[in-house]
């Protein structure tokens, strides 16, 4: 029997910040993904970058995680993790993921589809130079989704590969960017009684964007 001190059944919340409407969105999805983070950020919401990544492994069963998004263009969005990690193998099985954005605050919602791919050498190298010193050590410490014996380990690998590489570790051969090519965008945002706005952009057959309505 649960204790929660109410029945999270009868929770509700009435959308009504906003609204999205098709002759005031983007034609560009990255355009109109580029406003609503710009957005999110003016409002100051917690973590705007924070996006969670959905694999799925060779045994067909997903698995999410959040990841910080640290960069995005017309090839697409990008974030870097471990390549060793379970969705990083995850990924080298099965190249395809989706992402999503959740702005509680804004009421608003982001998915985002593709293919997946590895960011060049030199993308990753410049992103890692760029991260504060104890970051970069936490890349060779971490056998990130490996089952270890306690904190201790990682600990201990800190100080191991800091004063191996005191103010200069290079980036660990298994650390590096994933870019998510969409072909998929879908903008949501809250609207009152359950009538939410859904804007899906899927890639046409030319160099355009078919942008259309979904229902809630």
């Amino acid at each position: 029997m649960s204790t929660l001190p109410h029945d999270i059944a009868q929770l509700r919340k009435s959308y009504e910040r906003a609204e999205l409407d098709e002759t005031a969105s983007r034609a560009d999805p990255l355009q109109q993904f580029e406003q609503w983070l710009s957005e999110a950020m003016a409002a100051e919401v917690p973590e705007p970058n924070a996006m969670t990544l959905a694999t799925v492994g060779p045994d067909l069963r997903p698995s999410t995680r959040v990841v910080l998004v640290k960069g995005f263009d017309a090839q697409g969005i990008v974030w870097y993790t471990n390549y060793d990690s379970r969705k990083g193998r995850q990924l080298a099985g099965n190249p395809f993921a989706a992402l999503q954005f959740h702005w509680v605050e804004l009421e608003r919602v982001v998915r985002i589809e593709g293919r997946v791919e590895k960011v060049s050498d030199a993308e990753s190298d410049a992103y890692f130079k760029s991260r504060p010193l104890d970051s970069r050590i936490g890349a060779w410490a971490s056998p990130q989704s490996q089952v270890i014996s306690g904190r201790s380990v990682l600990v201990a690998n800190a100080a191991k590969y800091g004063a191996q590489f005191l103010l200069q570790p290079p980036r660990p051969p298994h650390w590096g960017g994933f870019r998510l090519v969409p072909d998929t965008w879908e903008f949501w945002q809250g609207r009152k009684s359950r009538l939410h706005d859904r804007l899906r952009y899927r890639a046409g057959e030319g160099q355009g964007w078919v942008r259309e309505r979904l229902a809630p």
